[in-house]
């Protein structure tokens, strides 16, 4: 009898497995606590941007005429308990209040309200990115609660999602990680990611420890790369080098690759900030805070990039103060092709300089909406061509790829002052300073 799958929590991840699976080919059920993203979901709608991922629900989701109807979704816990044999759950981990370490009250209370339903053998699967240690805990607390108790087992199959790339990262993964206790739950996950295996995806068994330590070692790894060329453009703007070139050098060594070598503002979104935090405080719960002390440097540098962004754009208005200054943002998703503004290092430095009392106005092709939520005070225009009418400097802080293709010569004969700083090295220095542009990026003085 083919498997039936449940997802719990329809976020980001949640709302982009549960799509998946069903496009594998399984009867789905999502379920949810919160009732406006379940009637989002039932329509075929999904409360985030993702590329592709409201094309692939529409396909599978009950109800909306031509779909597979393998796609379904609740708030009951009793019912998808009754429904499912695999249990992924894809809840939040937020940073806790003040603190770096991670909040895992939401997994704990859906493990939880799941496990008081299961009656019959069943598997749940953990998604969530948790401190090390965390899946042993809540394989002990499944037991006490599920009426079935051994017959319910406990795996944890960390996600590799990056936003914009959701869906393909899904379907296709680069690797497919399952850290379990038992050969059942080995052989389940293997039928579960059947297709993926197929196609050439590898597949990694490992201990609970080990599969937990994969994500946020992953996330480190990353934000480490990224906040080195961003010191190394610190380097060269004290010596007057070029990080771009230097970058480029660095790149061809296959020890080292060409990715994430791209120098300007830093790392943002929801998952990098506080999951280096989170491992920081973890570390320092087991006793091996050393072994990650290097990543409060990085975590630094990537602040420093926000304010050494906001001093460029003050010299750029004329040095003293931006009282009185028009300046416009381009960008406030932490990263082209989401709407994610979490932690966005855009929307942080055009809030910094509203506060120091410049006139700031944003514009991003799919995050207005959640950036006026966040930044209410914030003028927001519906296009670039509004948002830097008549700016005294421009500032590029998402590398969307309308913004690399934007017409520097239409852009010149609206703006008061022909400046853009390119916080993300993605534009073309040549072609701005063709149309008339002084053209500054991050660890680049010559440019």
């Amino acid at each position: 009898m083919a498997l039936k799958i449940t997802v719990i929590g329809t976020g980001y991840l949640g709302a982009t497995h549960a799509a998946a699976m069903a496009e594998l080919g399984f009867e789905v059920l999502g379920l949810d606590v919160v009732p406006e993203k379940i009637e989002l979901l039932r329509r075929g709608e999904v409360p985030m941007y993702e590329p592709g991922l409201a094309e692939l629900l529409r396909r599978h989701v009950a109800g909306i005429e031509g779909s597979t109807g393998r796609l379904r979704f609740t708030m009951d816990y009793a019912e998808a308990a009754d429904f499912g044999d695999v249990h992924f759950v894809c809840v939040n981990t937020p940073q806790k209040h003040g603190e770096y370490a991670c909040d895992m009250s939401y997994v704990d209370a859906a493990m939880e309200s799941l496990a008081v339903h299961l009656t019959g053998p069943a598997l749940v699967v953990g998604k969530s990115t948790v401190p090390v240690g965390s899946a042993d805990r809540i394989a002990a607390r499944i037991r006490e609660l599920a009426p079935a108790g051994e017959a319910v087992e406990l795996a944890w199959n960390p996600e590799f999602l990056r936003e914009g790339f959701a869906v393909e990262d899904t379907l296709h993964p680069d690797r497919i990680v399952v850290g379990v206790r038992g050969e059942h739950a080995e052989k389940v996950l293997r039928e579960v990611y059947a297709t993926p295996v197929a196609e050439g995806s590898p597949f990694v068994v490992t201990d609970f420890p080990t599969a937990e330590l994969v994500k946020t070692s992953a996330n480190s790894f990353l934000a480490t790369k990224i906040s080195f060329i961003n010191a190394m453009a610190e380097v060269c703007e004290a010596a007057g080098g070029d990080v771009v070139r230097l970058a480029e050098a660095l790149g061809y060594d296959d020890r080292i690759g060409a990715k994430f070598l791209r120098a300007g503002i830093g790392f943002g979104g929801g998952c990098l900030p506080k999951d280096i935090r989170a491992f920081m405080a973890r570390a320092g719960e087991l006793g091996a805070d050393q072994a990650l002390t290097f990543l409060r440097e990085v975590d630094s540098i990537n602040m420093r990039r926000r304010g050494h962004m906001v001093e460029l754009a003050r010299d750029a208005v004329g040095g003293g103060s931006f009282l009185g200054k028009r300046v416009a943002v381009l960008g406030a998703a932490f990263k082209p092709d989401s709407d994610d503004v979490r932690d966005s290092p855009a929307l942080n430095v055009a809030g910094q300089i509203h506060l120091q009392g410049g006139q700031v106005t944003v514009y991003d092709p799919k995050g207005m909406a959640n950036a006026r939520r966040l930044f209410p005070t914030l003028g927001y225009a519906d296009s670039a061509e509004e948002a830097v009418r008549g700016a005294d400097v421009v500032l590029h802080l998402t590398e969307w790829r309308e913004f690399r293709e934007l017409d520097a010569e239409a852009l010149g004969a609206v703006v008061g002052r022909r400046v853009i700083l390119d916080g993300r090295n993605a534009l073309d220095p040549e072609r701005w300073r063709g149309a008339g542009w002084v053209y500054r990026a991050m660890g680049r003085p010559a440019a």
